[in-house]
């Protein structure tokens, strides 16, 4: 046997002892991951909720105000490519550093644009670490939570979405009941997202490299002094010196996959879901308050309330999935969150077809269940079943698919309900949630505590 494939077979040896082995404050590090989505929530869909005030300032074209809005999420889409990929060729903890950096800078330089067009360009710049940090973050929790745990904890992304809306919509709330300029509104929501940021930098600061990245990247020594400070393990296996290890190159994570049809399929799966629910959540979801106010369902104040009152049900249902996760399994969550958006959307489309304005309130709130459900386990399948030295680039590449549509919805669906009506539109949207419903069915293996072997 070559040393090269010596050492390979204990580099392997060591990344599954420390994964099976070890939690190393594994709630923590896990909680930290996700709270970078609560910034994540509030940067990329405050701008939903004042959205209406910033169009009554500057009286943008509706092509300009849809690239405001979505300009987030298309910094997020190159983010989630470029930072996948550094977090796997630089370290996964230096990305969550600069990531946060760059959150507090472009938060705070929101708050003081003179034009939709300066805040469409700040929106896209801010994006970027936003894209990355999902990808980061994804990778972090399954380096550091044994198999079955990553998964519920990986499946809480959405539930910290929804907690990020919930704060955002109450804060817009206390500043509308007490009278407040609405550009005042407006420039501090988005430049309140600089304040979690901050906290999180403070708190992650302390945390280091994880072990299965230094492992992969050959510093042995590294790796060595991580285990023993977080374990108490030598990692034995190892040598005691540094070697240079050939790194794969970025595409390589789609050539390896589709050698094993398990993980090519469930990759497959990620993808469709990843593009299916972010797609009924960008059209849909986000449109919800200016939705509610071009039919009229109630008062500015109004508005908020009952958006707000929506997201706590969206907030309860992601707790609620993740934990019945490992009894129904991924598929068994996926086929339940899509069939519940897919019918929702079609009651929707009914009851603005028909005028039934009271019913549409009910509709979004079933459908935002539905959604926190399929939405909860896209990114983690397509970044547990990553084999770790490409971890980051294939979370990036899976987030690329959430971005994506999310761009080109939140961009061109005000002119979509211009075009075709708010009842057609809400009817083409539920096309996505069942190409997710028929992929869970057809496509997606049951991959609840994968490992590789």
């Amino acid at each position: 046997m070559s040393a090269t494939t010596t050492l390979q077979l204990r580099m392997d040896e060591a990344v599954r002892h420390v994964i099976r082995n070890y939690n190393p404050q594994g709630s923590r590090i896990g909680w930290l991951m996700l709270a970078s989505i609560f910034v994540e929530a509030w940067d990329l869909y405050a701008i939903a909720f004042v959205l209406i005030f910033i169009r009554a300032q500057y009286h943008p074209s509706a092509l300009l105000l849809g690239l405001a809005a979505a300009g987030t999420q298309g910094g997020a889409l190159v983010g989630a490519l470029v930072g996948g990929w550094l977090s796997d060729r630089i370290g996964r903890r230096i990305m969550f550093l600069c990531t946060m950096v760059l959150f507090i800078v472009l938060a705070v330089a929101q708050a003081f644009v003179t034009s939709v067009a300066l805040l469409a360009v700040l929106r896209f710049f801010l994006g970027i670490p936003l894209g990355s940090d999902i990808s980061n973050g994804y990778t972090y929790i399954m380096e550091s939570l044994p198999p079955g745990e990553r998964e519920v904890v990986g499946n809480r992304w959405q539930f910290m979405f929804a907690v990020g809306e919930i704060m955002t919509l109450a804060t817009i709330l206390v500043m509308l009941l007490f009278h407040m300029n609405h550009e005042l509104v407006w420039r501090i929501t988005l430049g309140l997202g600089a304040v979690p940021a901050l906290i999180i930098f403070l708190l992650r600061h302390s945390l280091p490299e994880t072990a299965v990245w230094l492992i992969r990247r050959g510093k042995f020594r590294e790796a060595k002094l991580v285990s023993r400070r977080l374990y108490g393990d030598e990692l034995e296996m190892l040598p005691n010196q540094d070697f240079e290890v050939p790194q794969p190159r970025p595409t390589e994570f789609l050539n390896d996959t589709r050698r094993d049809p398990v993980r090519w399929r469930a990759t497959l799966f990620s993808w469709i879901a990843c593009f299916a629910q972010g797609t009924e959540f960008s059209t849909f979801a986000f449109y919800l308050p200016v939705l509610f106010s071009l039919v009229g369902v109630s008062s500015l104040i109004g508005i908020n309330a009952v958006t707000m009152a929506l997201y706590v049900v969206a907030a309860i249902s992601g707790w609620v999935g993740p934990m019945i996760t490992p009894r129904i399994g991924h598929r068994g969550i996926s086929i339940a969150g899509f069939g519940i958006v897919f019918v929702s959307l079609l009651v929707a489309a009914w009851a603005l077809y028909t005028n039934h304005i009271v019913v549409l309130p009910f509709a979004a709130a079933a459908m935002l269940w539905g959604h926190y459900w399929d939405a909860s386990n896209t990114m983690t399948i397509a970044t547990v079943v990553a084999k770790p030295q490409y971890r980051g680039t294939a979370s990036g590449f899976a987030y690329m698919f959430v971005k994506l549509p999310s761009f080109l919805a939140i961009f061109l669906f005000p002119s979509l309900f211009a075009v075709v009506g708010h009842a057609t539109a809400t009817l083409l949207v539920a096309l996505c949630p069942l190409a997710g419903l028929l992929g869970a069915i057809f496509l997606l293996p049951e991959i609840y505590g994968y490992e590789h072997h």
